[in-house]
């Protein structure tokens, strides 16, 4: 039985993902649109982006949200959740995409009812 698990993507803000059409040569978009978009190709269950109001990666200085502006260093995360082999294959498939993207894996279970439980047991 395939386990769920969580596949959670830190990036700055100002990363930009790998151009897909002939728009995206002009006007790369910004990673998380990217990364939301693949997600959703790739028919991985569920995808958020995470709201940040403070944080820092990989030794940066803390940054802070900013109503007026957003530091190009300010991080982003996104979470994708789905079964293991279909998220390790996305991380795959996509690496030459993620070279700047720190990912981080880690194990879920899925909640369940009372009615369910009681079934279960």
């Amino acid at each position: 039985m395939s386990k769920m698990i969580s596949l959670r993507l830190y990036f700055h803000h100002s990363a930009k993902g790998r151009p897909t059409r002939l728009w995206h040569r002009i006007s790369r978009p910004g990673m998380a649109r990217h990364l939301l978009a693949q997600a959703k190709l790739a028919g991985i269950e569920q995808a958020l982006l995470h709201r940040v109001q403070a944080g820092f990666i990989r030794g940066d200085r803390i940054h802070h949200e900013h109503v007026e502006h957003l530091h190009h260093r300010f991080p982003q995360c996104i979470e994708l959740i789905d079964l293991e082999i279909k998220l390790r294959d996305f991380w795959q498939r996509h690496s030459g995409d993620l070279r700047d993207v720190h990912g981080v894996f880690l194990p879920c279970e899925t909640a369940m009812h009372a009615a369910e439980e009681a079934i279960a047991i």
